[in-house]
């Protein structure tokens, strides 16, 4: 017996993640759960996006963390960051101003689960952005930081 996966388009996603309880992404048609963050991805991204905050007050930027959605444009992948930057008008994918699309800084905080997704598929996904200028990524079970600049 073979499985056969359901393909829904952009909008039926964005329609089943604006009533769902839970997060999912999206990419290639299909969705998939996301799992929940652990208490230290949670503390390690919010005080990441408070410092952020903190540091950019002066400038035209604003800083999301974890449930602003971003869509990749080129590749179709609708995902949730952990911490978002934006430094220049938010644009965004239409009126609910939930999904960005033109981020300037992502940062991802690794789990063993995320890792190699996060480090590969995920940021080639990312560099197709135009405004994407910085990936950070954060171990969270060690003191670890990578930094790509574009």
């Amino acid at each position: 017996m073979s499985s056969q996966s359901v393909h829904y388009s952009v909008e039926e996603y964005l329609n089943l993640e604006r009533e769902a309880s839970y997060k999912s992404e999206y990419l290639d048609d299909e969705i998939f759960a996301m799992a929940g963050a652990s208490r230290r991805r949670n503390l390690i991204s919010i005080n990441t996006g408070g410092s952020l905050n903190a540091q950019l007050a002066e400038r035209d930027c604003e800083v999301y963390v974890s449930d602003m959605r971003v869509r990749i444009e080129a590749t179709n992948l609708l995902t949730y960051p952990n911490v978002v930057v934006v430094c220049v008008e938010p644009r965004f994918h239409d009126e609910e101003a939930d999904t960005l699309l033109n981020p300037v800084l992502i940062i991802e905080v690794l789990s063993k689960s995320t890792s190699r997704f996060d480090r590969g598929e995920k940021f080639e996904h990312y560099r197709t952005i135009n405004s994407f200028v910085e990936y950070l990524l954060i171990a969270q079970d060690r003191f670890y930081v990578e930094q790509y600049v574009r």
